[in-house]
């Protein structure tokens, strides 16, 4: 019925200007009644009808669609099912609810545009509010979206300064993009102490790391001296050993000398004597006579020994 209307509405005001003049002013009021009335909706396609259809210009009338688009949308319970769209959590059944959905969404885009144009208002005090409900739109955007906070809140501040370099006058402006920098400032330094947080938990790692790595050093070092310790204790065990069986092999060698030594070789002859079945009075007088010529042996030699050495004979 409203798209009848409209093109109804259309074909009149072509052919008649009279008439598209009185059709824009009926449509205004309508639109105007709608937006007090606070019927959003109405005054949404009331707007639309007079700005898009009957091609008028008026920045006042766009902004008024800009505010009703907006309050429909941003202000309403429509925000939470923009985040839900965005985030997947809403699961679309069936067309009807994708046609409600999208009905819903379109709202969304109707004011950010309608702000936009109005932005290059020669109204300053027009403009001025467009940019203040921009810097708003960003800053509940914000809000939605974690992952690009910072850069709709940098581009709410940028509206805000645009809407003062508009209307310096603009108060609630002004307001806005004092209290966002606050805002900002204080994000800026949370995030700066949760970096050094961060930055100093990773240095308290790496020094606990460094000081269990020396201290696996030092273990190792301390180990590998013990080990060392030891088998120089068990080389020098073994030399003392290998010493001790050295003089113990040398002490039964001497002592088997001096042994031997001990022994007469006159007893030893009498006992060769005795196997070779000598009688003992004939192995007697042998043993007797190799005494005496033993001693005359030795007799000589001390003789010689005491005589001195002619000169003159020669040594043979």
């Amino acid at each position: 019925m409203k798209y009848l209307i409209g093109v109804l509405v259309i074909l009149a005001s072509i052919t008649d200007p009279v008439t598209k003049i009185a059709k824009s002013n009926k449509l205004k009021r309508t639109a105007e009644s709608a937006y007090e009335a606070e019927d959003y909706k109405e005054a949404v396609e009331a707007y639309q009808l007079l700005l898009d259809s009957m091609q008028v210009d008026d920045d006042k009338a766009r902004l008024n669609l800009a505010n009703a688009a907006y309050i429909i949308s941003y202000g309403g319970d429509n925000m939470g099912l923009l985040s839900d769209i965005s985030s997947g959590k809403t699961q679309v059944q069936d067309s009807s609810q994708l046609s409600a959905i999208s009905g819903d969404l379109r709202y969304f885009d109707v004011a950010e545009k309608s702000y936009k144009s109005v932005t290059s208002s020669v109204n300053n005090s027009l403009a001025s509010s467009a940019h203040n409900q921009l810097g708003i739109i960003s800053y509940k955007m914000s809000e939605q979206s974690p992952d690009e906070k910072e850069s709709f809140m940098q581009s709410a501040l940028g509206n805000f300064k645009n809407a003062l370099l508009k209307n310096p006058t603009n108060e609630q402006a002004r307001y806005n993009y004092e209290l966002l920098k606050k805002l900002i400032k204080q994000e800026q330094e949370q995030q700066k102490q949760e970096q050094q947080q961060k930055q100093d938990q990773q240095q308290d790692q790496q020094d606990q790391e460094q000081k269990q790595d020396q201290q696996q050093k030092q273990d190792q070092k301390q180990e590998q001296q013990q080990d060392e310790q030891q088998q120089q204790q068990e080389e020098e065990q073994q030399q003392q050993d290998q010493q001790q069986k050295n003089e113990q092999e040398q002490q039964q060698e001497q002592q088997q000398e001096e042994g031997e030594q001990k022994d007469d070789p006159m007893e030893k002859l009498m006992e060769k004597l005795k196997e070779m079945n000598i009688p003992l009075e004939k192995a007697q007088m042998i043993l007797e006579a190799m005494k005496n010529n033993e001693v005359q042996y030795v007799q000589q030699k001390k003789r010689k020994a005491s005589q001195r050495k002619d000169s003159s004979k020669p040594d043979w």
